[in-house]
Parts: C-alpha cells; structure tokens; sequence
C-alpha cells in the first residue's frame, strides 16, 4: 500500500506533541512514527499507519521495540501469527522496581 502522499499532520495530534511534526520525516522516523501510532494511536491512526507503511515495517518495528505495552504485543502477535517470545520486549521485559510492598 505504501501510501507515500500521508503525512504526520494527517495523524492525531496528540501522538506527536513533543515534536516538530513539520521536521517529522517518515523514511528517518520510521520506527519512531510506528510505535507511538501502535501504543497510542486511535483506530483512525492504525488505518493511517497500514496505509503507509506495509505490515512488514510495522512488525518488525514491533518485534524489535525494547519496551512496548502488552497489549501491542498481543494484538501483533494475533495479527502477523508471530509468537509472542519472538517479541523483543516480551522477552526482556524492564523490571520495575516496588517501592512499596503493600
């Protein structure tokens, strides 16, 4: 599909409001653009990102994300017939420390 016309300004604003959208370049930014559309996009923005890019792009920079929300994992897992162990961040999940142990 590869839709080369879409640009950031077509997304949801609030995915991208700790930079310059106009400076946002999606060949450099690839894997940036795909994981902040993935952990906090809108359904609108998924159809954007699949218009964009080709499931391929989109999965690896998934399976190779070092942190990413469960629920991401799962639905790309689901999606692409990946196994979740495949997942970078499955695999090596960031340990969170409990300051409190109620």
């Amino acid at each position: 599909m590869n839709d080369k016309n879409i640009s950031p300004k077509d997304f949801s604003p609030h995915l991208f409001w700790d930079v310059d959208v106009a400076t946002l370049d999606f060949e450099k930014h690839k894997i940036f653009v795909i994981r902040r559309v993935m952990e906090y996009g809108k359904l609108n923005d998924w159809h954007l990102l699949k218009s964009r890019f080709s499931m391929d792009e989109i999965k690896e920079a998934i399976i190779s994300a070092r942190s990413m929300d469960p629920k991401v994992v799962s639905f790309m897992s689901l999606l692409t017939n990946v196994p979740k162990e495949s997942f970078r961040c499955y695999t090596n999940q960031q340990s969170t420390p409990t300051f409190y142990g109620y």
